[in-house]
């Protein structure tokens, strides 16, 4: 599924290098997910949850357990269940064109404030905020959040 609000890539764009990234739907105990409002400066800020790219060799499921702790500074043992997966082409916040290869964790936990000390160069200057939001805010939001399914994917039960 292609996101109609990301930079659109030619048809001729080719070859797309496979970007394996592991997502994480993190739940708190009023069924709020956590979201990151991302800031880049060459297109519309975005909303998007937890996750990130797998190492080279990396298994999906280590990968959200480390891209969880980087991001937020939450440690769990294992993030589970996967719930979904899915393909994109988009171009990164690098500017790199790719084709993702995503899974969807889901994981709960108590509502807790993001530690971001953690964080990359390019993540301290482009995210901007983290924020809880129900489900009907998600549904009525005024900017972009990706994936663009991403209410029907709070819905899935694992092995779905």
């Amino acid at each position: 599924m292609l996101s109609p609000s990301r930079p659109r890539l030619p048809v001729s764009e080719t070859p797309r290098r496979i970007r394996r990234a592991a997502r994480i739907l993190l739940l708190d105990e009023q069924d709020r997910l956590l979201l990151i409002r991302f800031a880049p400066a060459d297109r519309r800020p975005f909303w998007c949850g937890v996750g990130g790219e797998c190492d080279p060799g990396e298994d999906f499921a280590i990968a959200a357990v480390r891209e969880l702790y980087e991001e937020t500074g939450l440690v769990v043992d294992h993030c589970g269940p996967e719930v979904a997966a899915r393909a994109d082409d988009y171009l990164t916040l690098e500017g790199e064109p790719i084709t993702s290869d995503e899974r969807f964790f889901r994981v709960r936990t108590q509502g807790f404030t993001p530690d971001t000390s953690g964080h990359t160069a390019i993540e301290r200057e482009l995210i901007k905020e983290f924020r809880w939001f129900t489900r009907e805010e998600l549904a009525n939001w005024h900017e972009p959040v990706f994936p663009v399914n991403l209410l029907e994917l709070l819905d899935l039960e694992a092995d779905a």
